[in-house]
């Protein structure tokens, strides 16, 4: 397999794994300059062909995760539930 075709792969397995509206929380970024905070929660909006995870944080950033750079995970399902649970409670 030659390095566009492994690329290629790997940015899908980026888009499969991390589709659009799909709920993440940042562990780290490796950003000197700019970083998102530790701990910030936000929302996938894009993955382009190079693998980069386009975000809209609930902070109102919008800097991308750089897999392989930056540490991140999904959120669960429950913490999903709870962070919604919390928003309507917030809308009362």
């Amino acid at each position: 397999m030659n390095q566009f075709e492994a690329e290629r792969r790997f940015a899908q397995r980026m888009k499969n794994n991390y589709p659009v509206g799909t709920r993440l929380e940042l562990i780290s970024m490796n950003d000197p300059y700019s970083p998102v905070e530790p701990g910030t929660r936000g929302t996938v909006a894009y993955v382009d062909d190079i693998g980069s995870i386009g975000m809209k944080w609930d902070n109102g950033r919008s800097l991308s995760l750089i897999p392989g750079e930056d540490s991140f995970r999904k959120l669960t399902q429950e913490e999903i539930d709870e962070e919604t649970e919390s928003d309507e409670m917030t809308m009362q």
